[in-house]
């Protein structure tokens, strides 16, 4: 495998908590730009949640879209790190692991898994539905076509390139979550690879987390829906898959209008408070508060945290951020 170290991010050896056997959590941030709060909490919990299971945890950066990599990844990290959270090892970036993610997409394939799709986003929501199939979801419109079709697509698109999408009769699929419960989602033939090269983010995750030996993912309820093409994945590339991985999906922040936190909201970012004159640990007792392990005021630690931690008493709802003060 083709796990890549880059010295220029860093290399964090944990040093709180307990250290599992052969398990680990993690954290996948692309480096599209600053975290911000909501990053950072969503980053806190997995972290916590590693560490309280005796699990390692470990970073990924998620760099495969190059068009919206901005760079950020050391200062993501070193804003983690002004946290107190720490990881084991050198972060993974997900951008040198290409060899793994060919072979996986080669396997389907080999399988009769795979085919090219020349449809735009536009020719998707223009095309008319399956019954009772969600709202965007593929209508399998390049799914049965002729070798002679799929070259003349692909002469007519030229020189843009097909996508891959996954040939699958599953619609839906249902998992367990560690906090949402019994959770359900729809499956189409979803993109593996897009026209430009790029492979998908649901087979990158996929494949990463297999070959780090990730068996709990914790990232936010947004990315719920996303699980059950993933599972899909890991049961067809004969991956773990739950009950051997675990997920939880936390809750969001959201931002003073209710919507999903986001940089319009103002100093949502560790740089944007520190020109206010809000310092790391402030930040900390924010989130910790937000989550019920501290109260207002109060000076805590990660490690005081982790002693706090019990994901059973974890709220499902979002928390409304409007300042730290």
């Amino acid at each position: 495998m083709s796990e890549g170290r880059s010295e220029q991010h860093g290399a964090r050896r944990g040093g709180s908590g307990r250290r599992g056997g052969s398990g680990a959590g993690r954290y996948a941030p692309s480096p599209s730009g600053e975290l911000h709060l909501g990053n950072l909490r969503t980053a806190l919990l997995a972290w916590l949640f590693a560490r309280a299971s005796g699990r390692r945890f470990l970073m990924r950066i998620e760099d495969l879209d190059r068009a919206r990599d901005a760079g950020s990844a050391a200062r993501q990290l070193e804003d983690l790190e002004r946290l107190g959270i720490d990881w084991d090892g050198d972060p993974v970036l997900q951008s040198e692991r290409g060899e793994d993610h060919e072979a996986a997409i080669a396997r389907l394939d080999a399988a009769g898994l795979v085919y090219e799709c020349t449809c735009t986003r536009r020719d998707i929501l223009a095309a008319p539905s399956a019954p009772h199939a969600p709202p965007g979801a593929y209508p399998g419109t390049c799914r049965q076509r002729s070798e002679e079709e799929r070259r003349a697509a692909r002469e007519a698109i030229a020189p843009r390139k097909p996508a891959l999408r996954l040939c699958t009769e599953l619609s839906e699929l249902e998992f367990d979550d560690l906090l949402l419960g019994p959770t359900r989602g729809d499956i189409d033939d979803f993109v593996l690879r897009r026209g430009d090269g790029t492979v998908a983010y649901n087979l990158a995750v996929v494949v990463d987390d297999a070959a780090m030996g990730v068996d709990q993912v914790v990232r936010g309820d947004d990315l719920a829906s996303s699980t059950p093409r993933q599972i899909l994945l890991q049961r067809l590339l004969e991956l773990p898959t739950p009950p051997a991985v675990e997920y939880a999906h936390v809750p969001l922040v959201l931002g003073p209008s209710g919507a999903r936190l986001a940089k319009r909201d103002g100093a949502v970012t560790l740089a944007d408070l520190r020109e206010r004159g809000v310092d790391a640990e402030e930040v900390l007792t924010a989130l910790a508060v937000s989550l019920d392990l501290a109260v207002p005021g109060e000076h805590v630690t990660t490690a005081q945290l982790l002693g706090r931690f019990d994901p059973a008493r974890l709220s499902r709802d979002p928390w409304t951020w409007s300042d730290v003060r």
